[in-house]
């Protein structure tokens, strides 16, 4: 059965059913050791090591949800069960493992990247866990048959083309050398943009990510002999900032144009705010700054820190799950069917799943973004295709 819920500004329909459905304690299903109370959902993404900056936005955005829902069902709360994979994909099954063995975590939201994602759904999907990802966006992921996977956010279906159409409309470039860092996000994102761009791709190279690479001089001395009008990188923000940062130390000015595992302030830190001044960052995610309602205010004042990149998909992913579970949903059979049928607002998009788990294409957006006096500020909502 379909959810409706009823479209209103400011994103507080989802708010309202958190806030206003059947409380557990008045009925609905029971978890496997028969409590209607005491629930979990996780995070799982990386907490710590070098891709850690998004998953602390988006964890912090769960937080949030979390919060806000302890306070209006102070009877029956839930709890939030972090799960830190460092963006891992040999850390994910271990890490997948435990969340299914722990009975109370009902739902997760993540995995946050792509990689751990493809290691860690057959276990999920076999244990039935759901899982909505706030930022994992290789296509792929939806054509396993996994019936757990829900995606809050385009795919790079929608990201790469729009990327490629940026650097050729917006930056005019007709010379263009792609870099990825062979992940399955990295390398499904470039392959994407180099579709769109076709002959302007004058040159290509690999790197490795996850830290295991700091020093890019061979890459650099191949962009710098292709004379290019722009450089575009799939992969995540610390490897990109260091290769960013060596590109200008060796004279070449191309504007750098990444995906959204680099649309972060720690892309800046990496890379120095020298060189990543002009930057183009795109995201299949509208500006943090556009949530709807007291978002912003609520964020900063739990963590202290304004929202970054997938701060609000991830807060929404977590109210979805959360709903369900005020909604009588306590097994995770009960949620994953409430999940599948859901269909509301939220203060960074509408929500409804397609097939796969893809959120519904008539609600994604992609937005570019571009490194300005030292941050990350919104520059202009692209085409997807």
């Amino acid at each position: 059965m379909r959810q409706k819920l009823t479209r209103v500004i400011g994103g507080v329909a989802m708010l309202a059913l958190v806030a206003g459905g059947a409380a557990c304690s008045s009925g609905g299903e029971e978890t496997a050791s028969g409590d209607k109370c005491g629930n979990k959902i996780a995070f799982f993404g990386a907490l710590t090591g070098s891709s850690a900056a998004l998953g602390i936005n988006e964890n912090n955005g769960v937080k949030l949800a979390v919060d806000k829902y302890n306070k209006e069902n102070a009877d029956c709360k839930v709890e939030l069960v972090e799960l830190d994979s460092q963006g891992s994909p040999d850390q994910a099954p271990g890490l997948a493992q435990k969340a299914i063995d722990d009975t109370k975590i009902l739902g997760i939201v993540g995995p946050a990247y792509s990689g751990e994602s493809e290691a860690a759904g057959p276990l999920f999907n076999e244990a039935g866990l759901p899982t909505i990802t706030a930022s994992a966006t290789n296509p792929t992921l939806a054509q396993q048959g996994w019936k757990t996977f829900f995606r809050a956010v385009g795919n790079d279906l929608s990201q790469g083309p729009a990327a490629g159409n940026y650097i050729k409309n917006v930056i005019k470039a007709d010379r263009v050398f792609v870099i990825d860092d062979q992940s399955a996000y990295g390398a499904g994102l470039s392959q994407e943009v180099q579709k769109v761009l076709g002959s302007a791709v004058v040159g290509t190279d690999k790197v490795q990510g996850e830290g295991k690479q700091t020093e890019f001089s061979a890459v650099v001395t191949k962009v710098k002999a292709a004379n290019v009008k722009a450089v575009f990188y799939g992969g995540y923000y610390q490897e990109a900032g260091l290769i960013r940062k060596q590109l200008t130390a060796a004279g070449v000015t191309a504007p750098l144009v990444a995906g959204d595992g680099v649309n972060d302030g720690a892309y800046i830190t990496s890379a120095g705010a020298a060189a990543a001044e002009g930057t183009i960052l795109t995201c299949p995610c509208q500006p943090a700054t556009e949530a709807r309602g007291t978002f912003i205010e609520e964020f900063k004042a739990l963590n202290g820190v304004d929202p970054g990149t997938y701060s609000d998909t991830a807060y929404d992913a977590a109210n979805i799950l959360l709903a369900g579970i005020k909604d009588g949903k306590t097994t995770r059979e009960g949620l994953l069917e409430f999940v599948k049928g859901y269909s509301g607002e939220g203060v960074a998009a509408s929500y409804k799943f397609v097939e796969g788990g893809e959120l519904d294409p008539a609600q994604v957006k992609v937005w570019a973004f571009k490194v300005t006096g030292g941050k990350v500020v919104p520059d202009q909502e692209i085409p997807k295709s």
